[in-house]
Parts: structure tokens; sequence; C-alpha cells
């Protein structure tokens, strides 16, 4: 798939597929979406302005909703009904339900089967696919980018657009190859590589990139160990992450309710096969890190660029050059309650957070 005998980046092919109008000096690309995703929270604002302008959904059948922002987690009561208590939730969800209805959206309600947090429902129903652009009002939307699908979070009226149009405005990013290579040692997960990752460029290291995680240790990874890097490119500040599809890939995806099947599934994996980066493809930038470097990663502060290995010291905010950094380290310390130097190992834990964001229902080996 080189495009006039230049080799391209698994995101310059995605990218090139779906580009409606490309970008100018003064404008930026317009490109098409094949999956919109909706929750409750951040499309509210998007129907009014459909209704305010006297528009339509452009593909309801590439439109999903779902409800999972304000879903309580609650258990079911003596009438098998999940009870939301929250008032503000309650307008937002029956809002929603309102929306979809009026505007002959799929949605997963509440209580159903299939309802479940939106970067999990796409890959579960076999939505996701490789090479597809998809999009939804939650930043975490690169979780699909590990199926070798172009998948970012958009904004409000971002929502909008996509709801009317299909398509989306969007400038193109750099890219850049994070290449973690050598297996993985026992414990070792996939947690621990985007925190070894974005504890190495930090959390804006990413910005105006897409990047693309390749190596051996990727390979490795089950597709909820993917979606887990892919979910976090964001928190480095990367636009997306993607990972190539390969046999791996196609063996999830086969079978679930919305791929392709009989004929129609092996011309799709012939199609897929064609996505990962050509040799010699040329990145913005490129990062290596060595699988038998890293070890279980833990957070010592108040954002996932303050990471370190377990048995590593929380650093000492005046061996700190940088002063905006020595402050910002200060404040997460005092926050945390930490010592500088302070090793963790045996500390006691006080408060437990489980997030769930890309392995709810599926996995918990990653």
């Amino acid at each position: 798939m080189t495009e006039n005998g230049k080799p391209r980046t698994l995101f310059e092919k995605v990218w090139d597929a779906h580009i409606v109008r490309e970008q100018a000096e003064d404008t930026p690309a317009v490109l098409y979406i094949d999956l919109h995703l909706v929750h409750e929270v951040t499309s509210p604002q998007a129907f009014s302005t459909l209704r305010e302008r006297g528009l339509t959904v452009r593909r309801p059948d590439q439109t999903i909703g779902t409800m999972d922002h304000s879903t309580p987690t609650t258990p079911r009561n003596a009438e098998g009904i999940i009870p939301v208590v929250d008032a503000m939730a309650v307008k937002q969800l029956d809002t929603f339900t309102k929306n979809c209805a009026d505007f002959g959206i799929p949605m997963y309600a509440l209580g159903t089967e299939d309802q479940g947090i939106v970067h999990v429902i796409g890959p579960e129903k076999g939505l996701t696919q490789p090479g597809m652009t998809i999009v939804c009002g939650d930043s975490h939307t690169s979780t699909h980018g590990a199926f070798g699908a172009l998948a970012f979070g958009i904004g409000t009226s971002e929502v909008g657009h996509v709801l009317a149009t299909q398509t989306l405005l969007q400038n193109k990013p750099k890219t850049m190859a994070i290449n973690i290579d050598g297996k993985l040692s026992e414990g070792v997960t996939a947690k621990d590589i985007i925190l070894a990752v974005i504890a190495k460029i930090g959390i804006g290291g990413g910005t105006g990139y897409v990047f693309e995680y390749r190596g051996e240790a990727i390979r490795g990874l089950s597709m909820e160990g993917r979606m887990t890097v892919c979910n976090m490119s964001i928190e480095g500040g990367a636009r997306a992450g993607l990972i190539a599809p390969d046999e791996t890939t196609f063996e999830y995806i086969k079978g679930r309710k919305h791929a392709p099947s009989g004929a129609d599934w092996d011309a799709a994996v012939e199609k897929w096969r064609q996505l990962p980066s050509d040799e010699g493809a040329v990145y913005d930038k490129e990062i290596t890190l060595h699988a038998d470097d890293l070890v279980p990663m833990i957070t010592y502060g108040t954002n996932p660029g303050m990471g370190m290995p377990i048995v590593g010291n929380v650093p000492v905010p005046d061996e700190e050059s940088d002063y905006n950094k020595k402050i910002a380290l200060d404040k997460a310390l005092v926050y945390m309650d930490l010592k500088p130097g302070q090793q963790l190992i045996g500390k006691a834990i006080d408060v437990v957070f489980i997030g769930s964001c890309t392995n709810s229902r599926i996995t918990c080996d990653t």
C-alpha cells in the first residue's frame, strides 16, 4: 500500500483513505468518520444544535449510543432496576434516551445487557475494526487504536458536526513511533509499558502527534492489553495511539456480532493485512524502550507522568532543575503525603480507586 512508491505509516494509510478534502494552508482537512460513539454527557448540546438548525443525523447507522458516564454503580433493586439517585444524572439519561429515539440512533440503555463503557462496547460488539476512523466525545477514544483504527476524542461542537455531516475538520498530526523492544518480564503488564512511556516523555511529550506502538513486547500483548496502552496515549499528550493489526487482532474480532463473515471476512482480513506501516516508512519522531528494563510501575504524584519503578524512590524536588516541574512536584508530594526520597514498598494504601476504562466485562490481565 505504498503511494507513488513512497512507504507510508499505518497512520498515513488510514488518514489518506478517509480524506474528503485535503488540508490547505489556512484550512483543515475534511476527514470522513466511519463510526461515531455518543453518550449522555457530551451530546445534549450537539443534539440541541441539530434541532435549532433543522438538521438530521447524516448516518444514524454509523452512530451508536450508550449510557456510560452518568450511570450509577449501585446494585439493582428488588425490581431489577438500577436506581439513579442524582437528579442531574437522571436528566442527562432521560434526555439522551429522547435524543437517540428522535434521531434514529441505536442506543444501549441503562440496565440492558449490552449497555457499557463507550470504549468497551465497540470492540466487544465487533464495531471497532482495523483501518476505521472512530470518534467520540471522550478523550480516551484512543482506546480503539489498539485495532489499527484512527480513533480520538472530540468536543461537543465537533460531536454536532459529525452527527450532521459524518465528517470532521482536522489538521494532520505528526507521527511518533514508540518501539518497545524485547519481551516483558513476568509481572510486567501493559499498564507498566504505558506508564514507563509517559514517565519518559512527560504528559505533554506527545502533543501534536499520533503514536504508533511497535515492537515485540507490543505484539505479545492481548487485545485488552493493547487497548490499555492506546487508551492512555492521551495522558502523554498524543492525539491518538495506534497498533497495527495482526493475527491477535483478527482472532479477537472474528465471530463478533458486527464483524464481517464468510467471504466478506476473508476480504476484510486481506485488506487489513495491508495496513501495517511499510518497511522504510518515516516517522517524525521515534523513541525506544527496552522491555528488559521495564518493571512494575507506580505513580507517586498527581498526573500519569509522575511515574516510577515500584522499587524506586520518590523524586526529590530540590534536585529538579526545571522550576515549574519542581513546584508541581512539591505540590504533588504534599497532596499525596509523601516525602522526597521515600521508598513506597511497604507503605500502607488507604484509598483504592478501581478503574475499568478498557477491560470492563473483558479481562483483568492488563
